[in-house]
């Protein structure tokens, strides 16, 4: 007697359309960030901005951790339609703003504003998923916008250093805005037809402390770059003193611990970017300076773990059984394996090819932890309530990256002005996510799921 499959639930025309417009919304952010890595280091060059490289990166996830909270109370209220378009037009802003700067100074500007409009994409998306798609469609459905991110791994590289070297790094912003409109038209109908209204309550105000906690690690983040030590380390405790009160306010109570449940989860999706970002953004920077090689190979370098990324993600969805302490445990050591496999990049001689190979072991570890995690955080999200958990779950994702992206930044600045080496530099950022990833193997067996 053969097992009958279990019955999957069939999507409505508009649930179609939604996921869709959704992932192709993911599909252009993947693009954009994916073409500015590759072409940030083209840019720094012509603009004398090695200084605020770690800064171009910090500043995007900063206004990404304001838009986070901001729109995640705004469509728990109101519901997702005004302030997904609201996110779209501040993201055309910044497009606008890097394409014509004649400064790094204003690239900065222009990415910080492309940052908080892609900050309010993303918990939108989850807070979708929650509410529009039946419990056993949501495992795919993240799965579907981790995919978004194939596509523009592949060509996003090959098309930014192609058109950076033929037409100049401004036309890696422009080529982009026309995406922008169609995502519009896309999404926003399905949105207000399936997911219209918000709770229409707001509760206490997180914004305020997002603000501040922006302005805390913005100054923690810049204070690392400056050549005075004694003003370094003022402004990095003055920093710290602002920011770490105030993302305590926008967390779950517990997250500095890992407290089990919820926080553990946080406190993971935040180790978890740290360590994979604190490399993977460093990478293209190890391969132009180091290697000499042209921006086309400065991004292909890192395509490979963006493609196995997904592919651990669409594993863990075809398995939901699988524990998830046990997942993220085992996406951790991978994410470890994977740093280790690509410190020799620090070496002229070491192949290109091989750096590849191995940081694609690290990009499988974040698919293996990703799915999980998102999964279980959304477990605890209450109806009508669900843009505060997603906005938790992002927010961690924006201060591990730009957390790492400033400490990773200072490095670099440090090497320009030092005797240390921009390999020494490097490798310090790789030794420190490194640990980032045994920390977190070690909070992943606090993580648990909303018990019904």
């Amino acid at each position: 007697m053969t097992e009958a499959k279990p019955t999957v639930t069939r999507l409505d025309r508009q649930q179609r359309l939604l996921a869709i417009g959704l992932v192709l919304g993911v599909t252009m952010v993947a693009f954009e960030i994916t073409a500015v890595l590759t072409a940030l280091p083209t840019i720094t060059d012509q603009l004398h901005g090695d200084s605020l490289y770690g800064v171009a990166l910090a500043c995007y996830t900063l206004a990404n951790l304001v838009a986070l909270v901001v729109t995640g109370e705004l469509t728990d209220r109101y519901g997702p339609a005004k302030p997904y378009l609201g996110s779209l037009v501040v993201f055309a802003s910044g497009l606008i703003v890097a394409a014509t700067a004649p400064t790094m100074g204003l690239v900065v500007l222009g990415r910080a504003l492309q940052g908080a409009g892609t900050g309010g994409l993303a918990p939108i998306a989850y807070v979708l998923v929650k509410r529009a798609f039946p419990t056993d469609r949501q495992p795919k459905m993240y799965a579907y916008l981790s995919a978004g991110w194939v596509l523009p791994s592949l060509i996003a590289p090959l098309v930014a250093g192609t058109v950076t070297d033929q037409f100049g790094w401004r036309w890696v912003f422009w080529l982009l805005l026309p995406l922008i409109p169609v995502v519009a038209v896309m999404t926003v109908r399905p949105m207000r037809a399936y997911a219209s209204m918000g709770s229409g309550t707001l509760r206490h105000s997180r914004i305020a402390a997002a603000i501040f906690a922006a302005a805390g690690m913005g100054t923690f983040v810049t204070a690392l770059q400056f050549k005075n030590v004694a003003a370094a380390i003022a402004g990095a405790i003055i920093g710290l003193a602002v920011g770490i009160p105030s993302l305590r306010r926008l967390f779950p109570d517990g997250v500095h611990r890992a407290a089990r449940g919820l926080p553990a989860v946080v406190s993971c999706r935040m180790l978890a970017t740290a360590a994979f970002l604190g490399v993977d953004s460093f990478i293209p920077l190890a391969a132009d300076r180091i290697h000499g090689a042209p921006p086309t190979v400065q991004g292909f370098v890192i395509i490979g773990s963006a493609l196995t990324w997904t592919s651990g993600q669409w594993f863990m969805a075809q398995h939901p059984e699988i524990d998830p302490r046990r997942a993220v445990r085992w996406g951790f050591i991978t994410i470890g394996l994977g740093v280790c496999a690509i410190v020799p990049v620090l070496f002229a001689g070491w192949p290109l090819w091989a750096t590849f190979l191995g940081w694609a072991i690290g990009g499988f570890g974040m698919g293996l932890l990703f799915n999980p995690t998102t999964v279980t955080a959304m477990s605890h999200a209450q109806e009508g309530a669900e843009g505060l958990v997603s906005s938790q779950v992002n927010l961690a994702d924006a201060v591990g990256f730009s957390t790492m992206g400033g400490i990773g930044g200072a490095m670099v600045a440090l090497s320009d002005r030092t005797s240390l080496s921009l390999a020494g530099a490097l490798g310090i950022n790789f030794g420190l996510a490194f640990a980032l990833a045994g920390l977190g193997a070690i909070c992943a067996g606090r993580i648990a799921a909303a018990t019904s």
